[in-house]
């Protein structure tokens, strides 16, 4: 009598289809986040399931001083929540690339698995990039070097702590909510691009990331301190090219409060996929199994502006 052996291997689809998926979901996660400096801070909501295209970010007023007295013995009238609720609507993004089978048979090391962390780039600059444009719709401005306009600036036109401490009274006064870590002091955010932060490591109040007493709790590309801002750094930053004085190149710092923006958050539900076509599974369209894909795809996305004044912008001029 022959025996039949059930042998499990890496093809068998029920188990490989499922691990190889949360393998690659995962690594494409972890290795997006890093990269989205300009969505870590944001109000976060989660994906909108079967709730339509539209999604809610929260935006309470603030109550006013009570300047009437007590009355004794009398308690006081109560007091309304003000919430304001604003919409969005959410998108999807994505890309691919298309791997031949003779490149996956004959490379030295997983083609696939460096095709997967080139799609997290790529993932990773389309999200923050969105957020970075939506965020500079926000009005309010301040030009280094006391000018009044982008076009006047020049490369002389450094930021200094200066334009940071302007950025900060700015967002006091509007009583802008800082971002905070338990119990400790709390702070705004400054987020900076390299030209910038060469400018301003040159400022003597300027405090290292290297010199904090706490290192645990440090954002993704934190560099330091500066006048009540954690300064963040992105090669994403924006650039104004050509846009100042001579044609010079513009640059642009933004500082803002906690809750001045929001985004659909990337962090579980699934919401950041990998796509990976295995050769042969596009039938009639692959017809000799020559091809796979790598992809990635975000099933929902919006970054919404929810506070304006809670966030200020520095145009400067930078070192060549």
């Amino acid at each position: 009598m022959a025996v039949t052996f059930n042998t499990n291997t890496t093809a068998t689809s029920s188990i490989a289809a499922t691990a190889t998926k949360q393998f690659y979901d995962k690594r494409l996660l972890e290795n997006m986040k890093p990269l989205l400096i300009h969505n870590q801070f944001a109000q976060k909501r989660p994906v909108p399931a079967h709730g339509g295209k539209t999604i809610e970010f929260r935006k309470w007023t603030p109550f006013a001083a009570l300047t009437t007295p007590l009355t004794e013995g009398v308690p006081p009238e109560g007091q309304t929540l003000n919430m304001t609720n604003m919409t969005a609507t959410v998108a999807q993004y994505g890309g691919f690339v298309t791997i031949s089978d003779l490149l996956d048979l004959t490379s030295i090391d997983s083609v696939k698995s460096d095709a997967v962390d080139m799609m997290a780039q790529q993932g990773a600059l389309t999200l923050d990039t969105l957020a970075r444009e939506e965020l500079h719709k926000a009005p309010s401005v301040i030009y280094a070097g006391a000018k009044t306009g982008r076009a006047q600036l020049a490369p002389a036109d450094k930021l200094t702590s200066l334009e940071i401490r302007k950025a900060v009274r700015a967002l006091k006064k509007v009583n802008a909510p800082m971002f905070r870590q338990g119990s400790k002091k709390g702070y705004y955010i400054a987020i900076i691009g390299p030209d910038t932060e060469f400018d301003l490591m040159d400022d003597p109040t300027w405090v290292d990331v290297s010199k904090y007493q706490d290192k645990e709790n440090i954002y993704y590309g934190e560099i330091g301190m500066l006048y009540g801002c954690k300064v963040v750094c992105t090669s994403e930053a924006k650039i104004f090219t050509g846009a100042g004085a001579d044609s010079a190149d513009v640059a642009s710092t933004l500082v803002f409060g906690q809750n001045a923006y929001g985004v659909v958050d990337i962090d579980g539900s699934s919401n950041v996929q990998s796509k990976i076509k295995p050769a042969g599974s596009a039938g009639s369209q692959d017809p000799l199994d020559q091809t796979s894909t790598v992809g990635w795809k975000v099933m929902a996305y919006v970054c919404k502006v929810l506070q304006p004044a809670f966030i200020q912008r520095i145009e400067s001029g930078f070192s060549a």
